[in-house]
């Protein structure tokens, strides 16, 4: 399964959704493809606004901006995961730790 962990200021992506074999997995190809695409235009938008990094089945993203257009990025890349999840729930799990 795959875990999407979410604090104020990073999200913690960890797994694999096990869907199908890898590289046939379309979960882990949506994640990735929206995951990367958040980043990516957090990035275009901002250069400074968010770090992060990669490792074995473990991306990190830490929140450097509350730049709005940032935030309305970020909050878009989690709303389309937590879709995906409702479609998925055998494959992907959000976590949300509240303040």
């Amino acid at each position: 399964m795959l875990k999407v962990k979410i604090n104020k200021n990073n999200i913690i992506i960890t797994g694999h959704a096990k869907y199908a074999d890898y590289g046939q997995d379309i979960v882990c190809a949506s994640i990735s493809s929206i995951v990367i695409t958040s980043i990516n235009a957090a990035l275009k938008l901002e250069a400074n606004s968010l770090k992060y990094t990669e490792e074995k089945d473990k991306l990190t993203i830490n929140i450097l901006s509350d730049n709005k257009n940032i935030t309305i990025i970020i909050n878009n890349m989690l709303d389309m995961l937590k879709e995906l999840s409702l479609e998925y729930p055998k494959n992907i799990k959000i976590e949300e730790e509240r303040p």
